[in-house]
């Protein structure tokens, strides 16, 4: 058989199986019938069965883990526990598609829990059962890698520019703009670099104002820069909090997480002289 054939007869196969779906006055219909009801609240899709009777909601999440680095998943609950959350993957018909016609869309194709006789419990419970994992790319698991040693150092940056770690002091900023103190984001523009010394005052790094950029004593940098990305602005302007989370990382000597301290069984000195 000819390889255009072929394609032709595949191509063919795939049109004949595919199911056409509409959302119309919060209605769901597969191939012309009506299979399920939609109801929205913000960012949470309820399905409801034709009765009204609400069986599943989907609720979309857009957040930033580090830097311009961003995760965009669902979680999928049943109405009836609402302890059992799953985050899962989502899908859309194109990209262009809103978050109304993804609900759909992933319900029907990916997760087949609505079909054409409805919402298909059985199937829904299934998922439940055998929570299906996560597809995330190298890029979104190293950043969560990140976030979980950034979180770690629980960096905080108090009101006159130094720099702590769960609470004690390993660092300090000098060159601070004017507008330190009032504001914990980095807006102006000067031409003299923001530097970073450790506790010992031995420096770490600077970041350069005008271009976003970190750049480590040892010779590595880094760009903070803005990007758009689902609903939200990324970076604007970093906060030195985010600055210091990220010279923590580019230099592993600057910041180190202190292990949990285990103390041995106290002794008691001897009363006898």
């Amino acid at each position: 058989m000819k390889k255009s054939t072929i394609i032709f007869f595949t191509v063919l196969g795939i049109l004949s199986n595919a199911q056409n779906f509409k959302t119309k006055r919060g209605i769901v219909s597969l191939d012309g019938i009506h299979v399920a009801k939609i109801v929205n609240k913000s960012n949470t899709y309820t399905f409801l069965d034709l009765n009204e009777t609400p069986m599943y909601t989907i609720e979309f999440v857009d957040k930033s883990i580090v830097d311009s680095v961003r995760d965009s998943y669902i979680k999928l609950n049943r109405v009836y526990n609402r302890d059992k959350i799953i985050e899962m993957d989502y899908i859309s018909p194109s990209a262009f598609s809103g978050e109304e016609k993804s609900a759909v869309y992933t319900s029907i194709k990916g997760l087949k829990i609505i079909d054409n006789k409805g919402i298909n419990i059985k199937n829904l419970d299934e998922i439940f059962k055998n929570v299906p994992k996560r597809k995330l790319d190298s890029k979104t698991k190293d950043a969560y890698t990140t976030r979980s040693k950034i979180d770690k150092m629980n960096i905080e940056v108090n009101k006159v520019g130094e720099i702590l770690s769960n609470g004690v002091p390993v660092g300090y900023f000098t060159n601070l703009p004017v507008s330190f103190g009032s504001e914990d984001t980095i807006s102006d523009k000067t031409f003299v670099d923001i530097e970073i010394y450790d506790a010992k005052s031995k420096l770490i790094g600077r970041y350069i104002t005008t271009t976003k950029q970190l750049k480590t004593a040892g010779g590595k940098s880094f760009t903070l820069y803005r990007e758009m990305s689902g609903r939200a602005s990324i970076l604007k302007y970093p906060t030195y909090k985010a600055i210091a989370e990220r010279m923590a990382i580019m230099d592993p000597t600057f910041i180190k997480v202190q292990e949990k301290v285990t103390v041995g069984p106290v002794q008691k000195e001897s009363a006898e002289k």
